[in-house]
């Protein structure tokens, strides 16, 4: 006969069985299979919350709103691939770095216009996207393409790059030699009233430069010194890939220009 100790071995031993017996019921028959009913009846509602914030997360874009914002998103991708395989363009961004913007149509605020967040920067000599492109990432470039857009419905994206007096002469004969018109913004003629406001100019900005040039808005336009400003050029269009193409064409040919 055994003693206490023994029977209180064959008890472990019987406690630490039913345990691992326990654990391969679980894996093999799922947790929730595993457990009795009565807690599978208190899981209900968790999952009957985690249901419905999913939805709440999921509607807004769903159908008809998911489609233009993917497409939009993908187009955009495409066209910035074409700026990062422009090893020239590395040359071209600006001490603000460049943006990339696309809006939607019917465009009501920066939340519908899909851009890099980020910016692009350079990485190793090539041009790349600090982030994602992602709708809302940009502020300034989407208001002014949303501002654009009350002179040309047409236009739907734009790109920011570095302004200098010699690129300022190649841009000129590339604009003249294609036949597009490249207009410019004093910034000097700011009024005073809306210098350093916060979203104060751009309006102003945008009113100048289209009264500038006849009520037409230029495919490409420079904004000279301001205060506290980098002057910069803009390539504005309807399509990101017309942008891209003409952004690395001034590139690779400013790259061998001798002028």
């Amino acid at each position: 006969m055994g003693g206490p100790g023994r029977e209180a071995d064959a008890r472990q031993h019987r406690r630490s069985l039913s345990r691992a017996l326990g654990r391969r019921d679980v894996r093999q028959r799922g947790p929730r299979r595993a457990a009795d009913g009565a807690d599978l009846r208190r899981d209900v509602p968790v999952r009957r919350a985690r249901r419905r914030a999913y939805r709440r997360l999921v509607a807004p874009d769903a159908g008809t709103v998911t489609d233009p914002r993917r497409e939009a998103l993908d187009r955009l991708g495409l066209a910035l691939s074409r700026i990062e395989a422009c090893r020239e363009f590395a040359a071209l961004v600006p001490e603000v770095r460049t943006n990339f913007a696309f809006a939607l149509p019917g465009a009501a605020g920066p939340g519908d216009v899909a851009a890099i967040d980020g910016r692009l920067t350079v990485v190793g000599g090539l041009p790349r996207a600090a982030g994602p492109l992602r709708f809302g990432a940009s502020d300034h470039l989407a208001r002014r393409v949303i501002e654009l857009r009350r002179h040309d419905p047409a236009i739907a994206c734009a790109l920011n790059f570095r302004w200098h007096e010699r690129i300022l002469r190649f841009v000129e004969a590339w604009a003249e030699g294609r036949g597009l018109e490249l207009g410019t913004l004093d910034r000097a003629e700011e009024p005073v009233s809306l210098i350093g406001e916060d979203r104060a100019s751009m309006p102003w900005k945008v009113d100048r430069l289209v009264a500038a040039c006849g009520g037409r808005v230029p495919p490409v336009f420079y904004e000279g010194r301001g205060w506290g400003k980098e002057p910069l050029f803009l390539l504005v269009g309807a399509d990101p890939l017309t942008v891209a193409d003409r952004a690395v064409d001034i590139a690779r040919r400013y790259h061998t220009w001798s002028g």
